[in-house]
């Protein structure tokens, strides 16, 4: 389906040719690029809200900075819409997201525009600083460094880390902090409260811009020297400005709140603050999801609602119309909350992902004890160990790809001290669309050297269950880690009794003739499916869900290097260092001779596209998986 931008839009390739578009006609163009937004999206899928909500400020950046020359960081990415169709990749933003498509996400290797790659959040502002300190290095004094902070980014810990280093460095540097209350669901926290009362408080803005504005009128008629406006200014900086901003306390010049849809009253700002040496600060407010009136109205389910009628909003089903199995979130939330309701020491902890983890779940049926700690991994896990040393139960929640920002608190806060904190890894494994910044293909390996932790996947719902329970009780207090995949199961009937599991032990599934498959986790389906295909042929497979990499059922490995001369391990990770290294690993140690082939992600960065086209590109969807054993059942077994 061809969809083409309007009059305004249309000619508008790259920055340059936006730049000689008349002021007067900005408005316009805006109107044309939210359209196009809308339009795009509604037909092909992706985030949608946030990318409405910086429109101007997307516009007013770009004719106001010399891009690329002047360096502009988005934080997070998927706010980054409009910047990709106005830097040359309209004609192939219908492939965004898709297999072999542009990323959802700035990425420096598709285009110079993007300066930085930022599917992670709150990185924009110490990388902006980089590179305006590199710029200051190399004498390029006339070059702008601007970072675009929002959608709750501001929370973390890292962009606190960047403005403090950021306030002492003499360095052109804007830091645009686009405050909409909203990150996926909606913003917490003592930050987001004091940003409310700038925003709001009418005494501190009048007082401000009212003597602001007289300073500049005398100066101007002459009847206040340079010198007392300069003193002036710094005892205002010194006085009320720094005790009642914290961006001024920082030694940032503080600039706002301003309206972020007024595209142009934000070029006339931009213009100004590049004639302002040093760090500046430019608070802008604007509405996640503007011009669509549903996606203002519930901000959270339009962050990214798939494919939907632009016209009356209806977004389409892209299942089939037969019931489903839950998500494995899902499934996680709802037995949360079972497992709370029979120990009053659980609590639940996210990181700002209370909806794409299902924590929300618990959040409504008990608020006391569910806690969105905002985006802040590192704060979420030390927090969970300080609720662990108390003797409380924390779950807590964070994105496989997330929890490596939070590497250092798991090891020294949790493991160290063999706390018990049950981490709970979404989006394990392969994440789809959202690419390689998303995808769960470290955390085996790292998890699996981590001292005292226990390390588990499931293989469908009722283990998930069955895990979370365990993971709870008494004699398995310690750090433990379940690890799942985004998406549906495969059980339809989940709701099974609760059941604990032996820590280390894996089950047998089917014994085979001359192959043994060892399956971690999920991916085990994609092996029984495999072994399926093979056995219509005859060929009688064995077939091990191993449960636990750490510990490993040695018990278990034994039989099977017994038995098996043939081996395949199958996981939804990285092959280094992870489950088929631990199989590895026991042959070794106990001189073992087998053939054995691990199947799972490569050493290399996966891009994005949809979950099966990328198993198949890794080589573990169930036709690779077969083809493998095949393989393996031609070689003949040397010594």
């Amino acid at each position: 389906m061809e969809i083409k931008p309007g009059p305004y839009l249309n000619p508008i390739l790259y920055p340059a040719d936006l730049r000689k578009v008349r002021e007067e006609d900005l408005v316009k163009v805006c109107a044309d690029l939210r359209q196009y937004i809308i339009d795009m999206v509604s037909v092909y899928g992706g985030h949608f809200g946030a990318s409405l909500g910086v429109v101007e400020l997307t516009v007013a950046l770009h004719y106001a900075f010399n891009t690329p020359y002047d360096q502009l960081v988005w934080d997070v990415g998927h706010q980054a819409y409009g910047h990709k169709i106005l830097t040359g990749r309209r004609e192939r933003f219908h492939t965004n997201r898709t297999y072999k498509g542009i990323s959802g996400f700035p990425k420096r290797a598709e285009s110079e525009y993007d300066t930085f790659g930022v599917g992670h959040s709150s990185t924009s502002i110490s990388a902006a600083l980089g590179m305006a300190v590199a710029s200051r290095l190399k004498g390029e004094f006339d070059r702008q460094h601007i970072a675009v902070i929002g959608d709750g980014a501001m929370t973390a810990g890292l962009a606190f880390e960047g403005l403090n280093h950021a306030g002492v460095e003499d360095s052109n540097m804007i830091v645009i902090l686009n405050d909409n209350c909203m990150s996926i669901d909606p913003n917490v926290g003592a930050l987001k409260e004091y940003l409310t009362d700038i925003t709001t408080s009418p005494t501190y803005n009048k007082f401000k811009d009212d003597v602001w504005k007289a300073l500049d009128k005398l100066s101007k008629v002459g009847q206040i020297s340079q010198d007392i406006l300069s003193k002036v200014h710094d005892t205002m900086k010194s006085g009320l400005l720094k005790q009642s901003n914290l961006f001024e306390s920082l030694r940032f010049r503080y600039f706002g709140p301003i309206d972020g849809h007024d595209v142009d009253h934000l070029v006339k700002v931009m213009k100004d603050l590049k004639k302002i040496p040093g760090p500046k600060l430019l608070h802008v407010v604007t509405v996640k999801g503007k011009g669509f009136a549903l996606a203002e109205k519930d901000q959270t389910k339009w962050h990214a609602p798939g494919l939907f009628d632009k016209v009356t909003g209806e977004i389409y089903k892209t299942v089939s119309e037969k019931p489903q199995p839950p998500k494995y979130q899902d499934v996680f939330g709802h037995t949360l909350v079972e497992l709370a309701n029979q120990n009053e020491k659980i609590v639940g902890i996210t990181p700002a992902m209370p909806s794409g983890s299902s924590m929300n779940i618990m959040m409504k049926a008990m608020p006391k004890r569910a806690f969105d700690v905002g985006i802040a991994e590192q704060h979420a896990v030390t927090f969970s160990a300080g609720l662990a040393t108390q003797g409380l139960i924390p779950f807590c929640n964070i994105y496989s790809s997330f929890m490596q920002r939070a590497y250092d608190q798991v090891v020294h806060d949790v493991a160290l001290q063999k706390l018990h904190v049950v981490f709970c890894m979404d989006r394990a494994g392969l994440a789809g669309a959202d690419g390689q910044t998303h995808h769960g293909m470290l955390d085996i390996p790292f998890m699996r050297c981590v001292p005292n932790m226990v390390v588990s996947a499931p293989m469908n719902e009722e283990e998930l269950r069955n895990l979370m329970y365990t993971a709870t009780l008494p004699q398995n207090a310690g750090p433990f880690s379940i690890r799942y995949p985004r998406g549906n199961g495969v059980m339809a009937d989940w709701k099974t009794p609760l059941a604990e599991l032996e820590i280390g032990k894996g089950r047998k599934l089917k014994d085979g003739n001359e192959v043994m498959v060892l399956s971690f986790g999920t991916a085990g389906n994609l092996a029984a499916s495999a072994i399926a295909q093979l056995e219509k042929d005859g060929i009688q497979i064995g077939h091990c869900d191993m449960r636990f990499v750490k510990p490993i059922d040695e018990a278990l490995l034994h039989e099977v290097f017994a038995k098996y001369s043939k081996i395949v391990t199958v996981e939804d990770g990285t092959v280094v260092g992870g489950f088929g290294s631990a199989v590895l690993e026991f042959m070794a140690a106990h001189q073992y001779n087998a053939q054995v082939t691990m199947l799972g992600m490569p050493d290399a960065i996966t891009e994005h596209g949809e979950q099966a086209e990328l198993y198949a590109e890794c080589g573990f969807d169930a036709q690779s998986i077969a083809k493998a054993i095949q393989q393996l059942l031609e070689l003949k077994l040397v010594g």
